[in-house]
């Protein structure tokens, strides 16, 4: 890409809001991920669709759009994935990324960025300008579970299946303390 942002409603972006859910499976699908599928209530909040799962709040993976600027002009954006009762650490990305400056994503350019909306991202990037970085915590049980780019559907998906498929940056980016967001 160019450096230029485009808006979310550039059509590129909006088809790609479309098809998170079907590039997700057919991504599975095509590298034999072992993953089931969970259909619920409609919610987004990791604790209480958690709980409609049937899973501890810790097994399910929280992703969040985080911008991290790099000098003056340069805005990198990272998919960062924690456990779903654990916080992300926003100064540890910037140190991690040697930046300035470190925010959460607007709502509209996580989505754009994501392919979905709040609450269904998923722990894995389909944007060339969006790197996964994942922390190891998530890697502490046999399955992740993640809203499957809807509000409705979710996927418990075998954890080393997700690190083969995702390739992520492995960094502490959990924050100590109490849990949030």
């Amino acid at each position: 890409m160019t450096g230029q942002s485009t808006a979310p409603s550039d059509a590129s972006e909006e088809a790609a809001v479309g098809d998170a859910y079907e590039r997700l499976i057919s991504m599975l699908d095509a590298a034999q991920a072992r993953y089931r599928i969970i259909d619920h209530a409609p919610e987004g909040r990791t604790e209480i669709v958690s709980g409609y799962r049937g899973h501890p709040v810790e097994c399910a993976a929280k992703c969040l759009v985080v911008m991290v600027k790099i000098g003056k002009r340069t805005s990198k954006y990272y998919l960062a994935v924690v456990s779903g009762d654990a916080r992300v650490d926003l100064q540890a990305l910037k140190t991690m990324a040697g930046g300035t400056y470190v925010s959460f994503a607007s709502p509209d350019k996580a989505e754009a960025l994501a392919g979905s909306i709040s609450g269904t991202i998923l722990p894995f990037s389909f944007h060339p300008d969006l790197t996964t970085v994942v922390d190891p915590g998530v890697l502490a049980h046999r399955e992740i579970f993640f809203n499957a780019a809807r509000l409705d559907r979710s996927l418990a998906l075998d954890t080393q299946d997700y690190i083969r498929l995702a390739n992520p940056q492995l960094c502490p980016i959990t924050a100590s303390g109490d849990s949030g967001s």
